[in-house]
């Protein structure tokens, strides 16, 4: 007999900062699982278009307007997701946003906008929706992580300093959460093809690499790609009642060498 009953086949889902890279992957990932999904971001426009996409391949999605930075849009959109689907089972904390920058040099707000965003953000979007896994003793709730928690890379401002506060506080709640039925993963993407970090100059670009470089960051040339990641999240949320997976780091694999 097993020690707890298995998950709904039927799960729905809030993904935040799904209108492109990892969180787009990830809402596409779990609705050809079969769960109904809701894709959350400031570009709404876009996310209509690939819940339309998800839709029109035989998946349930819906589209929804939400800035992380902003508590009554994160409350409406886990309402509107929740009257629209169902109590929320699975949610994924996937926005954010790239800075770049000496911490020193950085504009004091400029640093806090990354908290807010990274941290602060996905503090609003638990508050919201874990209370209800709790009472109904199932759910999982998923942070995207970043490699730069272990090994701190330079010149990229805020987003160090935010997405380690963003892995302490998810590593807290995996304490806090045990025994509830409720399980808190971190999937830890390692350098990834996505958005974040298109729009800088040729100036900040460079600078940054060269100091990544010196530190031993830049070992090769090899990216993972979103749906890498979003593999990684439907395992978290995969596995059976009475397993739980806290971290999952996935790196991109080097270039084979060449014979010699």
């Amino acid at each position: 007999m097993p020690r707890f009953d298995p998950h709904p086949q039927r799960r729905p889902v809030v993904v935040t900062g799904a209108s492109s890279g990892i969180g787009e992957a990830t809402a596409r990932a779990l609705a050809g699982h079969g769960h109904p999904v809701a894709l959350g971001a400031r570009r709404v426009e876009v996310c209509e278009q690939v819940a339309e996409s998800i839709r029109a391949g035989g998946g349930e999605a819906i589209a929804l307007k939400l800035d992380v930075a902003e508590t009554d849009s994160v409350n409406g959109f886990v309402a509107e997701a929740t009257n629209a689907l169902g109590p929320i089972e699975i949610a994924v904390s996937g926005a954010g946003e790239l800075d770049t920058g000496l911490i020193h040099e950085q504009d004091p707000e400029a640093f806090l906008r990354q908290i807010d965003v990274h941290l602060a953000g996905a503090h609003r979007l638990v508050a919201e929706v874990v209370p209800g896994m709790i009472e109904r003793q199932r759910g999982d709730v998923v942070i995207i992580g970043s490699d730069v928690v272990p090994a701190p890379r330079p010149r990229v401002g805020g987003y160090v300093p935010a997405k380690s506060g963003l892995e302490a506080m998810a590593r807290t709640m995996q304490k806090e959460l045990e025994g509830t039925g409720v399980r808190a993963s971190i999937v830890r993407p390692g350098p990834t093809s996505t958005g974040m970090g298109m729009d800088w100059d040729a100036h900040e670009a460079e600078a940054v690499l060269q100091d990544w470089v010196h530190w031993g960051f830049a070992r090769h040339s090899y990216f993972l790609r979103p749906g890498d990641i979003a593999d990684a999240v439907t395992t978290a949320i995969s596995v059976p009642r009475g397993v739980h997976l806290t971290l999952l780091e996935v790196e991109p694999e080097a270039p084979l060498r060449e014979s010699t």
